[in-house]
């Protein structure tokens, strides 16, 4: 048996998972926490990584691995490959302004043109022009910039050598200076944001290995966490994946580059040269948490509820924390339609669900509005355990959701591109990683409706 290893290192903790290469049936797993906070110095990754192996079982037994990590992160080396500050992660917003510095510079048009997506505060681009303008004295120490997936298979390599950086297209395409549709970096873009070209990763092709660890394991190209999800869940054209974590993320495998000049939707790359356009909404599975808590029950019985009556008019807006998609960064929660007959706790409950996939809907119409075509939905993350959100989306979404069994898709993803790198095959290995369940109703157009009129009383 061949054995190939995965690596999330995502924002909360590192997990890996050690899988056969053939069928990629699980072998073993393990995890370790990362730090708190917005800004976090890269050896704490470093770190955590070791003490996942570990955990996992280490690597004697591995042939292959790829590293798979938050999108985004700014990670700044010097001339001697050390780190001059802790990297800026993507939820550090510190950089809000000067993202919009620099659209109302070059134009949203520009940046959609130029990149496939418009700048907002996650993108490397934007904490470039924060460094360079708020730590002028440790930016002029900066001679190479990479993400955090770059600089832990540049370690895992042993490399001290700036000129051996590598990246590849999904997790380029996140820092607002790459452009996935000609392939290539925009050093005009890097220049305008931090005033000269440090040194950048060379972008390596899908199945391309950047090395070998000191102990002989070959190492993929690795990617970024929403290119690797993808490749976990097993999307293919017409698949449109829905994450339902703290926050949403829907995003679409599409044969042709996008570029969508409201900054809607991001136009990054996929991590099988193809590419992955992206929504990101701020209010996902919290909003069952929130209404869980109003009515203390936990996500069990707020489930059992919203699947005990229809809703029959009450509807909840989702923006608990303001909204990005639609970018409403001031906007509130609100509850719309409240009579004696819906004022149940069951009616609330699913008014939430209903409200959160309306929400998460927007971006598949934003998706769609694009070209995208959603032939299915693979609903995947914590929120997708509840049965009320199961058995309502397809009603909300319009097409068939499947869902897999719970799983760490991002680190089964780059699981698959190490098993990739060594078959040296044109398309990654076909793997059945677990049971799934479609779910399928007719599409609810009253609901869909509502939650539109709803959220234009709040403009």
């Amino acid at each position: 048996m061949t054995l190939v290893a995965g690596v999330d290192s995502s924002t909360q903790s590192c997990k890996v998972v050690i899988r056969d290469a053939e069928t990629g049936a699980l072998v073993r797993s393990g995890r370790a926490a990362h730090p708190e906070g917005t800004e976090v110095h890269p050896d704490a990754w470093w770190t955590a990584l070791h003490e996942a192996i570990a955990e996992a079982g280490g690597l004697s037994d591995v042939a292959a691995l790829s590293v798979a990590a938050q999108q985004h992160g700014m990670v700044c080396l010097d001339r001697a490959g050390a780190v001059v500050r802790p990297a800026l992660l993507w939820n550090d917003l510190r950089s809000a302004g000067a993202a919009a510095d620099l659209v109302a510079e070059l134009g949203a048009d520009t940046w959609a043109q130029a990149v496939g997506s418009v700048p907002v505060a996650s993108f490397t681009v934007t904490k470039l022009r924060w460094f360079a303008r708020h730590e002028p004295a440790v930016a002029a120490r900066t001679e190479a910039v990479c993400l955090p997936h770059d600089w832990l298979t540049w370690k895992l390599r042993g490399s001290a050598d700036l000129g051996e950086l590598t990246t590849d297209r999904g997790d380029a395409s996140g820092t607002g200076y790459w452009s996935p549709a000609h392939h290539r970096y925009r050093e005009d873009l890097i220049q305008a944001a931090f005033g000269r070209v440090p040194a950048v990763p060379k972008v390596l092709g899908p199945a391309e290995a950047a090395g070998q660890t000191l102990g002989g394991v070959v190492i993929g190209p690795g990617t970024g966490d929403n290119a690797a999800g993808a490749l976990g869940a097993g999307a293919s054209l017409g698949d449109v994946v829905v994450s339902v974590g703290t926050s949403g993320t829907i995003f679409s495998v599409s044969a042709i580059p996008s570029a969508d000049n409201t900054g809607t939707v991001a136009g990054f790359a996929d991590a099988t040269g193809r590419f992955l356009p992206l929504v990101c909404t701020l209010n996902a599975a919290r909003v069952l948490d929130a209404a869980a808590k109003i009515l203390s029950v936990d996500l069990t019985e707020l489930s059992r509820l919203a699947l005990s009556t229809a809703s029959e008019g009450l509807t909840l807006l989702p923006y608990l924390d303001g909204e990005r998609t639609p970018n409403r960064p001031n906007a509130t929660g609100a509850i719309s339609g409240l009579t004696h007959r819906n004022s149940t706790p069951a009616h609330l409950a699913r008014a939430a669900v209903e409200g959160m996939l309306c929400g998460l809907a927007d971006g598949l119409d934003a998706l769609k509005a694009l070209g995208v075509i959603a032939n299915r939905v693979i609903l995947i993350g914590g929120g997708a355990q509840a049965q009320a959100v199961r058995e309502i989306a397809p009603a909300i979404f319009g097409c068939p959701v499947l869902v897999p069994e719970p799983g760490e898709y991002v680190a089964d993803g780059a699981a698959r591109q190490a098993a990739w790198v060594l078959s040296e095959a044109a398309e990654p290995p076909s793997w059945q990683l677990s049971e799934t369940r479609t779910y399928e109703a007719d599409f609810d157009e009253t609901t869909r409706e509502r939650y539109r009129l709803a959220a234009q009383d709040e403009v």
